[in-house]
């Protein structure tokens, strides 16, 4: 199982962030490791005093492929939810500042988390998805998929160039603006349109 994620894909959050706003997907990589397991606490990181907090929808693979045409692949996923993408913000600044990779940032055990799977529909592919994140009942941040500088199908058909793409592996799609600081005790609560996704608590 992959983890792939793609930054960058909100204009909004890209400025926020002081970045430019990219012409083509910016592709990082978690390891299996990454993913928080059901049922099991997510605790603050010892090495950060910066944790952020990025609501994303995911999309889940269910067929192989490689060399995807974009006008083929949405018959490449068939499941999507909400996630976060933790990010240790003042370690991914040091390493943005030395131009080194961004993994002890973003791919560290149990920094990212998903929530419930809900199995896309020709209805759901032609609509946009609206999603957000609520910390301690307060909204916080929310996007809609229509929003997005790269799309679904576009995506799947970029990273299909580069990476095979296998049945079971994750792509989280990028966040929008309004990413913000987790501190212990916090309770995070993600949706998709209506429904609740996931929700935890940082201890």
């Amino acid at each position: 199982m992959k983890i792939f994620c793609i930054g960058r894909n909100y204009v909004d959050h890209a400025k926020e962030l002081g970045n430019q706003v990219p012409l083509e997907p910016v592709i990082f990589m978690k390891p299996k490791s990454a993913l928080l397991q059901p049922h099991t606490p997510f605790y603050y990181p010892e090495f950060t005093n910066e944790l952020h907090s990025e609501v994303e929808l995911v999309l889940r693979i269910s067929k192989n492929g490689k060399y995807i045409q974009e006008k083929h692949a949405s018959k490449y996923y068939n499941g999507v939810t909400v996630g976060i993408d933790f990010t240790a913000r003042d370690i991914q600044d040091e390493l943005k500042e030395k131009g080194l990779p961004w993994e002890k940032a973003k791919a560290w055990d149990n920094s990212t988390v998903i929530g419930k799977w809900v199995d896309i529909t020709a209805e759901t592919k032609k609509n946009n998805i609206n999603f957000c994140l609520y910390k301690n009942k307060e909204l916080v941040q929310q996007g809609n998929s229509g929003q997005m500088i790269f799309s679904f199908d576009y995506i799947v058909a970029y990273i299909s160039n580069y990476f095979s793409l296998n049945i079971g592996d994750i792509i989280f799609t990028g966040t929008p603006a309004g990413v913000g600081e987790c501190v212990v005790g916090d309770d995070l609560e993600g949706f998709m349109e209506d429904e609740s996704m996931f929700e935890l608590s940082i201890k």
